[in-house]
């Protein structure tokens, strides 16, 4: 079972009450939230192993060198306009607190520099000689699911408590393409929380249309080149305008497979790693029934 931590526990900071907090009044509902998740998730799947991946670099330089947009929304403003209310970021302290209490738990913790959870979860996906569980929220990781190799998708529809197992049925039926050709469907249709402008006029049904009608990126691209193509002059007009994003729009989409990743442990923990450290920390931040369900899950 491979995590994507940053999905979890933003969906947990913005699932569960901030009026969850420590004993000195600070907001810790992403951590206790992202362990109620990793409870729920090991009492329902029983993984054998269990790794958290993480954001080494969540917006890495050599996929902004290729399009510079690319997350560019998300990076902070240095200053807030004259007059705008500021709001306090009450998430970003609380990343070390969940990365100090997975280490004291023995749960592995894997980022690599230079790339996002994605990768490392590609990478680690496609190293894997078992079934694989990839919890997350983010649809860009639909590419990696594999019935032959058993990769599937647990994607919370509300929680952890309701999650949609994504299979390559599954994809066909909701994207009309199978795992490895949703990567091809997100960069001819762009996603703009990512920065990625797509091709104009291509949404996402129409992109499914292409695939299905030319097999792949390449193949819509050619006949965006064969003037006897059965393409509309509208629609090959905006691929052959689009051609320098869709050079690099691959690369940036896709989810590098060979990431150097460090030596650890995936072994699902049967008792704390760090007992003390993990106690500390449970006093220091009120961690409370979220620390006691996981730990019960784990030992059991």
């Amino acid at each position: 079972m491979l995590l994507d931590s940053a999905s979890l526990y933003f969906r947990a900071y913005f699932g569960v009450p901030e009026s969850l907090k420590s004993p000195d009044g600070q907001p810790v509902n992403a951590v206790r939230g992202l362990l109620d998740f990793i409870a729920r998730l090991v009492q329902d799947h029983r993984p054998d192993q269990l790794v958290a991946c993480m954001d080494a670099d969540w917006r890495p330089q050599w996929r902004v060198d290729l399009i510079p947009t690319y997350k560019t929304h998300r990076v902070a403003a240095e200053a807030t306009q004259e007059g705008e209310e500021e709001i306090p970021d009450t998430l970003a302290p609380q990343v070390p607190i969940i990365e100090q209490v997975l280490d004291a738990l023995g749960i592995a913790r894997v980022g690599s520099p230079g790339y996002e959870a994605d990768d490392v979860i590609g990478t680690l996906a496609t190293r894997a000689k078992g079934p694989v569980q990839i919890v997350t929220g983010d649809r860009d990781l639909f590419q990696l699911v594999d019935d032959e190799r058993q990769i599937t998708v647990l994607y919370p529809v509300k929680g952890v408590g309701s999650l949609q197992t994504v299979d390559e049925a599954v994809l066909v039926e909701k994207y009309g393409v199978r795992g490895a050709l949703y990567a091809d469907l997100a960069a001819l249709r762009g996603d703009p929380s990512d920065g990625l402008p797509g091709v104009k006029g291509i949404g996402e049904k129409t992109a499914a249309q292409l695939l299905q009608t030319y097999g792949d990126l390449a193949g819509i691209r050619r006949a965006a080149l064969d003037p006897v193509s059965r393409l509309t002059p509208a629609r090959r007009k905006n691929l052959l305008e689009g051609s320098a994003y869709l050079d690099v729009a691959p690369t940036v989409v896709r989810v590098a497979t060979d990431v150097p990743l460090p030596e650890f442990d995936p072994a699902v923990p049967h008792e704390p790693l760090d007992p003390m450290t993990l106690e500390e920390l449970s006093t220091r931040w009120g961690l409370g029934g979220s620390l006691d369900r996981v730990l019960s899950v784990l030992t059991a």
